[in-house]
């Protein structure tokens, strides 16, 4: 029996998989199981921030492999400060809770939230606004988090106490702050699994000030938009503030799982000794990789990642096939003329790996993916745009 039916015989069909199966890879580079090559144009959904296999961040996991992979964290451990301290010093943030996932550090703010809620506001200010075409996680709370209706079914009854405002709709969300009994708003900067869609400044402006008014906590989910990724470390930094909170992950970890909840000056004492946790968060083998990865992402790299986001841009803008192009720096939409899904199978057969949100093409290459892989794979993409 292969690999692809012993998958379908054994592991819960969570995943519509494409019919590929990924057996090695280096940088940019992956290879399948008959040894073709493919440019990673997706990274395993903005994960891989320096490709598969970098020397670097193996060398720093391996190494602290051969002192401690884990401890728990009733112990101090080394790469866990480092990084949190590292985390701190880049943002001005105060602390940092460290979990598996996104999910889990967006689980982390919202506990927080709710805490700050009852101490600073008083019993019952715990709803938190989200934004309609968000996307937060796949826990029951992360999903009701969630403002997408096809997200709210099966798995009911959903955790109460989040409402959902239109993207680019002040009035809206000062409406929420009034009427209801809230303690925070939560948004993406840049709607990832909602298509790519950016926040205006002018909205985001808007939003701070309303929050500044009812004396609402501002957390930014930068799960995916982190890390670099928008050609500033974090995205919130495009626009000129610092939130109470933001969360983080994929990125962070370079290829192993790790999530991190931030937080200001406002929130940094919230959460004390026994009110949250994480048996694997702080892992000391995966906080050594992401110091790494974290140590890397310098004003060289990231004004890197802008010329690369002004390439794709310039060759993608207004060619044949293309409807618009949405994103910051290296986390692009597409919006294609023809089907996203025969795109994505051409250029797979073609030798690219891209990935899908909502309607759109998403590109999420590696931070340091080299120009000439660079150039190639959008040249294969730009061909199957226009093949209709």
């Amino acid at each position: 029996m292969n690999l692809k039916e012993n998958d379908k015989k054994y592991i819960a069909g969570t995943y519509g998989r494409f019919n590929l199966a990924l057996v090695r890879g280096k940088g940019s580079l992956a290879y399948d199981e008959n040894g073709k090559e493919y440019i990673d144009l997706g990274t395993g959904i903005a994960v891989n921030s320096f490709g598969i296999g970098d020397e670097e961040w193996k060398k720093a996991v391996e190494s602290q492999l051969d002192s401690i992979a884990h401890a728990s964290n009733l112990y101090y451990t080394e790469p866990c400060v480092n990084l949190a301290e590292m985390i701190c010093e880049k943002t001005g943030m105060s602390k940092v809770f460290f979990g598996n996932s996104g999910a889990e550090a967006n689980e982390c703010a919202i506990k927080a939230a709710r805490k700050w809620g009852l101490v600073n506001k008083g019993e019952g200010y715990s709803t938190i606004i989200t934004l309609k075409n968000s996307f937060h996680g796949r826990t029951v709370t992360t999903l009701a988090a969630t403002g997408q209706d096809g997200f709210h079914t099966d798995f009911g009854p959903f955790t109460e106490g989040f409402v959902y405002a239109g993207a680019d709709n002040i009035p809206e969300v000062e409406k929420l702050a009034k009427e209801n009994k809230c303690c925070a708003v939560m948004m993406e900067l840049i709607q990832g699994e909602g298509g790519i869609y950016v926040l205006s400044k002018e909205f985001v402006n808007g939003v701070l000030e309303i929050a500044k008014k009812e004396n609402l906590l501002v957390i930014i989910d930068e799960v995916q938009t982190g890390n670099g990724r928008t050609g500033e470390l974090y995205a919130y930094m495009n626009y000129g503030f610092k939130p109470d909170i933001f969360t983080t992950a994929k990125g962070l970890g370079g290829g192993l799982p790790i999530g991190a909840c931030v937080f200001g000056e406002k929130t940094a004492d919230v959460l004390t000794p026994g009110s949250h946790g994480s048996t694997f968060g702080g892992n000391p083998a995966v906080c050594a990789g992401a110091c790494s990865i974290l140590s890397r992402i310098d004003a060289q790299l990231l004004d890197g990642v802008r010329k690369k986001s002004e390439y794709i841009v310039s060759q993608l803008q207004n060619a044949k096939g293309v409807e618009s192009i949405s994103g910051m720096g290296l986390m692009l939409g597409i919006k294609p003329v023809r089907p996203k899904a025969e795109i994505i199978e051409e250029c797979m057969r073609n030798g690219v790996l891209v990935l899908s949100a909502k309607d759109k093409i998403r590109l999420l290459p590696a931070l340091n993916i080299p120009d000439s892989l660079l150039e190639k794979g959008i040249e294969i993409l730009k061909k199957a745009l226009a093949d209709y």
